[in-house]
């Protein structure tokens, strides 16, 4: 074996020796995301170049994050800085006045207190001698008879049952009390706005101190029919405009029985809920 042959195997040898000790101070890491690459030196040894496989790694993490993304977008959950946020859904309130807003006609289970005071301009009409003024407070509970009805029409609205429970005194032309028990029964028209009118009628029980020459005793029934207007400053409170032909009598079951009748004007706040 001639000298060049010994240098050759030795330079082999220490090549070999220089390999398995690169291969053992590899980490996992490395040998996951790079590769040893020989390139071949033809007046020298052989070079060993660490190619690392960044480009492949970056578009397969961009890919993962795509899909993701669009997996979350299908759910309909936005993404905002890196976290995931659940956004509740917005839903009417169950305890709303309206059925579709203010104005297009009440929810079925609405409900109201109004609380009013006005006054009666009495005249003499329909057999009764004298005109009675009178000063009244009512205090009024109302309740919605079921949803919107003529829908795509202009009588639009709801139907409402009420309970009006009144008080005030005779001041012309003398000094007098009632009191009274009246149901009515309300139609409020759905106009879209804040301004929503009705018509009302209703029919009930009196007990007053008024007497001869028209009315015979304490006790007397009320007729009442008119028509007003309610104004919602908010969705739940209105002021209530209104006014009322009334007349008391006994029906007969008295005499005298000329009966009172007189104009009523009311402005009262009414609450909803």
């Amino acid at each position: 074996m001639n000298r060049n042959s010994c240098s050759n195997t030795r330079y082999q040898a220490a090549a070999a020796t220089r390999q398995r000790s690169a291969a053992r101070h590899t980490s996992p890491r490395e040998s996951l995301f790079c590769e040893t690459v020989e390139i071949f030196n033809p007046v020298g040894p052989r070079i060993k170049v660490r190619h690392y496989h960044t480009v492949p790694l970056l578009w397969l993490a961009l890919l993962c994050t795509g899909l993701a993304l669009g997996a979350r977008a299908q759910e309909g959950q936005p993404f905002t800085n890196f976290v995931w946020v659940t956004q509740p859904v917005l839903e009417l309130s169950p305890q709303s006045t309206w059925e579709n807003g203010v104005g297009e006609g009440f929810r079925s289970s609405a409900q109201s207190i109004t609380v009013s005071a006005g006054a009666t301009y009495g005249f003499s009409a329909f057999g009764a001698r004298q005109g009675h003024d009178l000063a009244l407070a009512s205090l009024t509970y109302g309740h919605m008879l079921g949803s919107t009805m003529g829908q795509d029409h202009w009588y639009r609205g709801n139907f409402e049952g009420r309970l009006e429970l009144f008080t005030g005194a005779q001041f012309s032309p003398s000094s007098e009390w009632l009191v009274g028990l009246t149901p009515h029964l309300r139609y409020n028209f759905a106009t879209g706005t804040r301004w929503i009118p009705f018509v009302d009628a209703g029919a009930g029980v009196t007990a007053t101190s008024i007497g001869p020459p028209d009315l015979s005793g304490i006790f007397e029934f009320n007729l009442q029919a008119g028509t007003g207007i309610q104004w919602f400053l908010k969705d739940n409170v209105a002021i209530t405009v209104e006014a009322r032909y009334v007349h008391w009598s006994c029906a007969g079951l008295n005499e005298p029985n000329n009966g009172l009748n007189g104009v009523t004007g009311l402005i009262g706040w009414s609450f909803f809920f």
